[in-house]
């Protein structure tokens, strides 16, 4: 039995936990307002928002419903477009009204929902960071500049919201339906029991809904998100632990981690968008093995060790460079989890970067990315960690090309020869992301802009020399 409150009604259901949050809502609560579009979380119709017991409060986030299994909301709180209609307009609907930002309507709601979970946000709000809540949002007809001049608008709302209780100042002021006060107790009081030990394994589903869609349903579920355990980011000394269950929103939004890697935000804007960051997880990514998984690359380079464990308890470890055997092949039973991510955090003497390339800058899957992280001192590298995805049929560490820059002198002429060592150690095939010639040029540039960005003073110069 699923049970979770859904606007303001509590839900007991049999259903399979794998339907989607989509189908529940359109075809068994006749909640028509949330759209059918892509079925593949990249259109953004399908947008609500989940409420979920953090810390002893609620916090709340977009999703796309169509690639959310009902297993995954439980004991939390969905909102659809009905959940936050009043007798008149909330000031979001109102604005996109007022800015002429809907057309045919059909992906409206979604815009209503992204930006009203992006009001109940704590925090200061600026137009960035509304801008950045409907980046999963895709407008076919309208333009988006009535859009933005829409979300523009909300911020002057905002100016006088109590940013440390946006809840309570949102209902005041008809944002969203009162009974949103009365939520989290009511969450607070649901029994998080019920069987949870199917065969078929699923993170954030995001993947697995694309490609085994109607499978998936249909299947016997274990919902790795419901171990409470490993959902946590914790720092012991220089020693960093993540669980596998963190989503990509989660690092985004780690004090710790930004302190550690200032530039976090800017690198992780550039996987998938919002609503996707919202619920893919981090083990997820790993273990879907694709050659282009973006955090894959990221924490390749961050030397990252996983921790495995199955259903006896019984526990190994691994590099994630260690973890693929070939394409789509792990280094890992089928009884086995990931349970926790664990690497060293860079120190004042380390350096890293991640570049990724795709057709689009965001909201599309790479066509080539690379991540590093060197350790110097006095200007010679003493350990290196270099990646690269899209170039092989696996996540590819650069072995042969991390051991060259060890003892490397930062200015000195070894870029040529690095650069040749790189193209030793890739195979990439043509495809519709680019061709074998593009991807290795490609590549070749994208380390070399790791090097421009980290040690600018030294590696501009030769662009121009």
């Amino acid at each position: 039995m699923i049970k979770f409150i859904l606007n303001n009604e509590t839900i007991a259901t049999d259903l399979p936990p794998g339907t989607t949050l989509l189908d529940f809502v359109r075809y068994h609560r006749d909640l028509k307002g949330t759209k059918i579009g892509c079925r593949e979380g990249d259109c953004g119709a399908c947008t609500m928002l989940v409420g979920t017991m953090t810390n002893d409060e609620i916090v709340y986030r977009s999703v796309t419903s169509c690639i959310t299994p009902i297993g995954n909301v439980y004991g939390k709180h969905a909102v659809t477009v009905e959940g936050i209609n009043m007798n008149d307009l909330s000031p979001v609907q109102q604005a996109l009204v007022d800015e002429s930002g809907t057309q045919c309507g059909f992906c409206t709601p979604g815009f209503v929902i992204s930006l009203t979970g992006c009001c109940l946000n704590k925090g200061v709000l600026d137009e960035s960071k509304i801008i950045e809540a409907i980046d999963g949002n895709i407008c076919r007809c309208t333009g988006y500049k009535s859009i933005e001049r829409a979300a523009t608008r909300i911020i002057d709302l905002l100016s006088s919201r109590d940013n440390s209780k946006p809840l309570n100042w949102l209902v005041s002021n008809k944002f969203i339906p009162d009974y949103f006060e009365g939520v989290e107790q009511r969450l607070k009081e649901f029994q998080h029991d019920g069987p949870n030990d199917g065969e078929v394994v699923v993170g954030g589903g995001t993947d697995l809904y694309v490609q085994k869609h109607h499978e998936t349903e249909a299947s016997n579920i274990h919902f790795v998100n419901r171990n409470n355990s490993w959902g946590n980011i914790v720092v012991n000394g220089s020693r960093c632990t993540i669980g596998s269950t963190c989503t990509a929103s989660d690092l985004m939004q780690s004090d710790v981690l930004l302190s550690f890697f200032p530039q976090l935000k800017n690198h992780l804007k550039l996987v998938s968008s919002t609503p996707i960051r919202n619920i893919g997880t981090v083990a997820g990514n790993f273990v879907n093995a694709s050659p282009i998984g973006d955090l894959t690359a990221f924490f390749l380079a961050l030397n990252c060790e996983l921790t495995l464990v199955n259903r006896q308890g019984e526990q190994r470890s691994i590099l994630l460079r260690d973890f693929y055997e070939g394409y789509k092949k792990l280094n890992k039973s089928d009884e086995e989890n990931v349970s926790h991510i664990a690497f060293d955090l860079p120190d004042e003497n380390s350096y890293f970067n991640f570049e990724k390339v795709s057709k689009r800058t965001y909201l599309d899957i790479a066509s080539v990315n690379t991540a590093v992280l060197l350790r110097c001192q006095k200007n010679v590298i003493e350990s290196a960690h270099l990646s690269a995805g899209g170039v092989a049929p696996i996540p590819l560490y650069l072995k042969n090309a991390s051991s060259f820059l060890v003892g490397k002198k930062i200015g000195d002429a070894w870029m040529e020869e690095l650069k040749a060592i790189i193209q030793s150690e890739i195979s990439p095939i043509s495809d519709v992301r680019g061709s074998e010639k593009y991807k290795r040029l490609l590549l070749n540039n994208l380390v070399f802009a790791h090097f421009v960005e980290l040690f600018p003073d030294v590696f501009k110069k030769e662009v121009f020399a």
